[in-house]
């Protein structure tokens, strides 16, 4: 078993050192309960908080240097003070969701409180140093959702010690001597990623260095519910390293026990950094003096002895004892301290909320002026006035009020054409614009290596290109990547030794070494999350999900981490992953291939990019390595056998993201599709114009983002009817593109038809080829359906088939 530690260690901290730590638990307490009482006379929506956790994250934050990273979770505000990342204000500004970044740097006010952040990209979105801060990755609310991140946080340490030719990318990396810190609840160690990410880390020996606050419960759930032997690092001990095998090194301390804290995290740092050991420090006996949140009191479910045991072990009483047991201050010096302490975060309290009221009564005031003035012309004048002095009149009013307000003055008043009601119809107009910029933007990069601004350079071809492979395509891609660019790094289940399962990136481990082409054990999320965390420093991975149905294992890292992770910091942070898989046209229950309705509606703020062939595909790849963007690319798994040319530009040619391409000119009904189906597609067309049909086929190549220069409606113009084919289920994928299409370019205008979907069936194909005709759409399905709308066209020309 690991090392306990105990308050009889000896331990040499300065007076100064010691009473600057109280002082500051002391404050952050004091946030904590100010925290709850401003949530419950409504001045904010909800509260979560970290009291009873601050000796421990105090401790922490001594062993924590310039170039750390933390992913942790919403109690770990204490630590975030005593990094000097955080202060009490912006502490309540997140509180209070104040949208102005400057107030709120963690997610500028669009995160819920107690979710920390630290502002890694300039304004311009480039990188900062990031070896001269420390750094905290943007916290998400599942639970144990920051342990993916972290663990890949700490392999990009391993890579930028191990590989020579990274030394040279100082602003990520001191060769790679910074540790990863995480931090969980105990209760959240019952999630599957938390046990993934840790037998992960002890697989790949990497500086992680993760704590778990122990306070017995999950919300109302004690800990025999919810862990075997009702302790972590009991069921953790076969991951204990010892003399003959690698694994774990691990720590247990309480969490009232600030001397042996200290010490715990200075030793447990010390050989996480040098030795890239991972490590478990396990802080029992933690306290949460309000409960879980404001959300519900916690003497609903705690015996009155563990109340009663929770107020005499609360850390900064202990604390208090120890100083005075110690002699390092007087109670009156304590006294005194605790007094300063409680005004530093009164004083921060009201600073935050005075500078969020005030942004809010500016623009509340010139509201109140647009509607006396429209009330003052208007023949709706007493209904307008209303709604100006019930705007006047709301306690705390918030952002929406206003908006609220005007709009309604704006329906009551739509008859009217008065320079007062253009005044304020302007007024809105340019609100709504602030409305985008404070709860919208940044889903997407908007730096210049956005995805979208990457310049197109087309494939080219010697006059006898030969024809290979799709697989060589991909091989002759990747190689050139791995060449021109260090940070580029792949890791997935097969694809070193045997260069994946589809021979992509066949012969470059022994090209390039293990450390840059990686095998990995079966972890779909662990594998995303060691491409995540990789990402956030720099690094470009490349991170393979082995066949598209195994996305389910790692969407909902992606979803809730990764593809809103520069949404939800406001541009303050980015991880432009590349995520490779294959589907399409795969057989079997669970081979299906094509849940594209499911990743559409979860990975907003991913490009999600639909390659027919090899080509096309190593053309995204090149793209998306010249963006800072995160994308999932999914290749067709039927086409690494099909024979394509070489281009002689494989490693520069770029696809751009959101241009559909024609495949086939025709006049009488359009085919919006994409991927495998694009060869079904256009075997079906050549079977139609025998029977004197002519069919516009149409790749729309990437799906996020969809046609961004609305191309698609000008070929209905000429069509006037379209068909949206692909292998999803009903109402997946063509629904989406259906609604792009007529919808958002406005292409019901021009349909003579009813627009018509082909799409699978509803279940999982059956196994087999025959499995594969009967449940997904097939060429024969597109030439009757194509011919059934030509035939309610003109009965005569095209006579019922059946």
């Amino acid at each position: 078993m690991g090392k306990k530690q105990h308050s009889d260690t000896l331990l040499a901290i300065d007076k100064a050192s010691v009473l600057a730590d109280y002082r500051l638990g002391q404050a952050s307490r004091q946030a904590s309960l100010l925290g709850r009482k401003e949530v419950f006379m409504g001045k904010a929506k909800f509260g979560i908080f970290g009291d009873g956790k601050e000796l421990a994250q105090l401790a922490m934050a001594k062993a924590f240097r310039n170039g750390d990273f933390r992913a942790g979770y919403y109690r770990d505000q204490t630590f975030m003070f005593a990094i000097g990342e955080l202060t009490i204000q912006q502490y309540f500004a997140q509180l209070y969701a104040h949208t102005d970044v400057e107030a709120e740097p963690a997610s500028a006010g669009r995160l819920m409180n107690g979710h920390f952040a630290t502002r890694m990209l300039n304004e311009d979105g480039s990188w900062k140093n990031l070896t001269q801060h420390k750094n905290s990755s943007s916290d998400i609310s599942p639970t144990a959702g920051q342990m993916p991140r972290l663990l890949g946080m700490a392999y990009a340490s391993k890579l930028y010690r191990q590989n020579p030719a990274l030394h040279q990318y100082t602003s990520f990396s001191d060769n790679g001597n910074e540790i990863a810190f995480g931090t969980i609840g105990n209760a959240s160690t019952s999630e599957g990623m938390f046990y993934e990410a840790i037998n992960a880390a002890g697989v790949l020996q990497v500086p992680m260095l993760m704590s778990v606050w122990d306070d017995e419960y999950g919300i109302s759930v004690p800990k025999e519910y919810h862990t075997t032997k009702g302790n972590i690092s009991k069921v953790l001990a076969g991951f204990q390293r010892n003399n003959k095998e690698k694994g774990l090194e691990i720590f247990t301390v309480r969490g009232w026990d600030y001397a042996a804290l200290c010490e715990t995290y200075q030793q447990a740092a010390e050989l996480c950094r040098t030795q890239h050991v991972p490590v478990l420090v396990h802080v029992q006996e933690m306290t949460q003096p309000q409960g879980h949140s404001t959300s519900g009191s916690h003497e609903r479910y705690k015996s009155k002895e563990r109340l009663e045991w929770e107020a005499d072990f609360d850390c900064l009483k202990k604390m208090r004892e120890w100083i005075l047991e110690n002699e390092i201050a007087t109670a009156d010096e304590l006294d005194e301290i605790e007094k300063q302490a409680a005004n530093e975060a009164k004083d921060a309290r009201s600073a935050a909320w005075n500078a969020f009221a005030q942004s809010i009564k500016a623009e509340q005031a010139e509201v109140l002026a647009l509607l006396d003035a429209l009330a003052a012309e208007s023949v709706q004048s007493q209904a307008v006035g209303q709604l100006r002095e019930a705007l006047a009149a709301t306690s705390n009013p918030i952002l929406s009020d206003h908006y609220k307000a005007v709009r309604k003055a704006l329906l009551i008043t739509r008859q009217e054409n008065t320079l007062s009601r253009q005044a304020l119809q302007a007024w809105y107009e340019l609100a709504k614009e602030k409305a985008h910029d404070r709860y919208s933007s940044h889903l997407h990069s908007e730096s210049a290596e956005a995805a979208l601004r990457v310049a197109t350079v087309p494939a080219e071809y010697a006059e006898e290109a030969p024809l290979v492979d799709g697989r060589e395509v991909m091989q002759a891609c990747f190689d050139a990547m791995f060449a021109r660019d260090a940070r580029v790094f792949a890791i997935g289940e097969d694809v070193g030794k045997i260069g994946d399962v589809n021979q992509g990136f066949a012969g470059l481990q022994e090209k390039y070494n293990e450390i840059r082409i990686t095998d990995t054990g079966i972890r779909e999320c662990t594998i995303m999350g060691q491409g995540i965390g990789a990402a956030l420093r720099g690094l470009r991975p490349i991170t393979e999900i082995q066949y598209l149905d195994y996305l389910l294992y790692g969407l909902q890292i992606l979803s809730d981490d990764l593809a809103c992770l520069q949404y939800r910091t406001k541009g303050g942070q980015k991880a432009p992953l590349i995520v490779r898989t294959r589907g399409h046209r795969l057989e079997g229950v669970w081979h299906s291939g094509s849940p594209i309705g499911m990743i559409l509606h979860s990975l907003r703020g991913m490009n999600i990019l639909v390659p027919r062939n090899m080509t096309q595909a190593a053309g995204f790849y090149n793209t998306m390595l010249l963006s800072d963007e995160p994308a999932l690319i999914i290749e067709c798994l039927n086409g690494y056998r099909l024979k394509e040319k070489m281009p002689t530009n494989i490693g520069e040619m770029t696809v751009p993201l959101g241009v559909p391409e024609t495949l086939r000119e025709g006049s009488d009904i359009t085919i919006v599709t994409y991927g495998s189906m694009c060869r079904i597609v256009m075997e079906a067309a050549a079977t139609l114009e025998t029977l004197g049909i002519s069919v516009e086929v149409i790749d729309v190549q990437t799906l996020l983002p969809f046609d961004v220069n609305h191309s698609i409606v000008e070929s209905l113009k000429k069509t006037n009817r379209v068909i949206f084919a692909d292998e999803d289920v009903e109402g997946g994928a063509t629904a989406y593109m259906m609604q792009q299409v007529l919808e958002i370019q406005n292409g019901y205008r021009w349909l003579d038809s009813a627009p018509v979907t082909i799409t699978a069936k509803p279940h999982r194909p059956a196994y087999s080829s025959d499995g594969d005709y009967f449940s997904k759409p097939s060429a024969d399905d597109v030439v009757e359906t194509a011919y059934a709308i030509m035939h309610e066209v003109s009965p005569t020309d095209f006579p019922a088939i059946f």
